[in-house]
């Protein structure tokens, strides 16, 4: 059954943070996130699993109602099949002498 399908939902969203009232709005629309049950992928990408596209559509609708008056706020639903492809790509440790704290590697804390 297609409805059975296990779905991602991704939120990836830009938001202004310059003034008090922005940090705040962007909070908020974060805490509505994890009150809705995503996970921080990403410090601004969410993600949750969901069975079905016809359980997109009524999470969409929630998520709306706590959009920002500013911003960028995108949804994207992928298969549960599609996220498992996901490449994590992470760069090499940084030397030494590239570190920002006195000489002292991520690795010596």
């Amino acid at each position: 059954m297609n409805g059975d399908i296990l779905m991602r939902v991704l939120v990836m969203f830009d938001l202004p943070v310059s003034t008090s009232e922005e940090r705040s709005e962007a909070s908020k629309f974060r805490t509505h996130l994890l009150k809705l049950g995503f996970l921080m992928i990403q410090f601004s990408i969410y993600s949750r699993i969901i069975k079905g596209v016809e359980s997109s559509k009524g999470l969409c609708a929630k998520i709306k109602t706590a959009l920002p008056k500013h911003g960028s706020v995108r949804v994207l639903e992928i298969t549960d099949r599609q996220y498992e492809n996901m490449h994590i790509l992470i760069g090499p440790p940084k030397k030494r002498s590239e570190t920002l704290d006195l000489g002292r590697s991520l690795f010596d804390f």
